[in-house]
């Protein structure tokens, strides 16, 4: 069973600087250890809401890191200061706008303010990112919301064959003919 190594960026200038606990970033790898049984390798950083040092990050994790999926939390907000959006969408030579529509309509269903949020997906590289919310309860929301969709994507783009437990999440592949 091949080994999944993935990103995970929390960009928070109060969590970067230690002034609270970054439980969004945990909430990711919980979520991806309950899913995944693969063996996981796990990149994780904790940064402020700088749109240089996320795009360098996020290029670092793809090219250098060679992580099969990086999954970002925070900064998908309509503030002046949250530019994860931004960022992802400068780095990825393609995006996956389907990600953020579908994150959207699964948070529609529990807050209105979803509408504000502008989570997106994009390939950099061999490398699916994808950007979450802040919070852990939207965080897991959205991410059962779309992996489903992840190791087919990941396959598409020459990363690592995810293989998940079934009994948490049920994936899709296409069958072969």
């Amino acid at each position: 069973m091949d080994k999944i190594k993935i990103g995970v960026v929390t960009t928070s200038d109060r969590a970067s600087e230690g002034i609270y606990e970054d439980i969004s970033g945990v909430a990711i790898m919980d979520t991806m250890k309950e899913y995944l049984l693969n063996e996981c390798e796990y990149e994780y950083r904790c940064i402020p809401d700088e749109q240089a040092i996320i795009e360098t990050t996020l290029i670092k994790l793809a090219r250098e890191e060679h992580c099969d999926i990086i999954v970002t939390t925070g900064g998908t907000g309509p503030a002046p200061r949250d530019v994860t959006t931004e960022a992802t969408e400068n780095v990825c030579q393609k995006l996956l706008p389907g990600f953020g529509e579908q994150m959207r309509a699964v948070s529609l269903q529990y807050v209105p303010t979803a509408i504000l949020s502008r989570q997106t997906a994009g390939i950099c590289n061999k490398t699916l990112i994808i950007n979450l919310p802040g919070k852990p309860k939207s965080i897991r929301e959205c991410l059962d919301a779309v992996f489903p969709a992840v190791p087919y994507c990941v396959d598409l783009i020459g990363g690592a064959f995810m293989e998940a437990d079934e009994k948490v999440i049920k994936i899709f592949r296409p069958k072969s003919k």
